[in-house]
């Protein structure tokens, strides 16, 4: 891994980003405030990563949802902060190697193999996983050595999430409709307000 990404380590001297960020295996990297509902970061995040958009991360936290931690890219904001106790790297070379891939890649359990490897007997430390920067960066990708091939594994995929984060919300969409229309019967019907309070359960 460590032949076609390099870790970051640019701290927040200047500011330059307030947005704390956690990782989420569902969601990405996202703001510890939409996610949390509160801000765990400390005020001050000038000793926190500075991370960019397109930037890669790993949380060695694990979950049910990411029994080995998460890696996700930095997709929805330009620029955010995380805590030091994350790994942050780039790609050296997106000529070589598919940034969409990547993300379709780290995405799977694929990795999880290497990392396993790599995690010192005990495994956990305070909840985190006990992996050293430089073993990470000594785990294997695998990979189509093409671009273009990358490109379209990537995209394809991509395109894949898009179509299901739509259906998604059109699903929530129609959800919120059914509920209007339950709560506007009972309105009419006291014998029907029943129904939509269960409905609601």
């Amino acid at each position: 891994m460590g032949d076609i990404v390099e870790r970051i380590t640019r701290k927040n001297e200047n500011l330059e980003s307030i947005l704390p960020l956690t990782i989420s295996a569902q969601y990405g990297l996202i703001d510890q405030n939409e996610f949390f509902d509160k801000r765990i970061a400390s005020k001050d995040v000038s000793g926190y990563y500075l991370v960019r958009k397109g930037e890669f991360a790993y949380n060695k936290s694990t979950s049910s949802d990411a029994p080995w931690g998460a890696i996700k890219r930095l997709d929805r904001y330009e620029s955010g902060v995380l805590s030091t106790l994350y790994i942050v790297f780039r790609i050296l070379d997106e000529e070589k190697i598919d940034s969409d891939y990547l993300v379709t890649y780290y995405d799977t359990d694929l990795w999880h193999k290497g990392v396993q490897a790599i995690a010192a007997e005990g495994a956990r430390n305070h909840g985190l996983l006990n992996i050293a920067p430089a073993d990470f960066f000594e785990t294997t990708v695998s990979m189509p050595q093409d671009i273009e091939e990358q490109r379209k594994i990537g995209a394809y995929f991509k395109n894949l999430d898009c179509l299901i984060t739509l259906h998604q919300r059109k699903r929530d969409d129609l959800k919120d409709l059914k509920r209007v229309f339950l709560y506007r019967i009972s309105l009419k019907s006291p014998s029907r307000r029943r129904i939509w309070q269960d409905e609601l359960l």
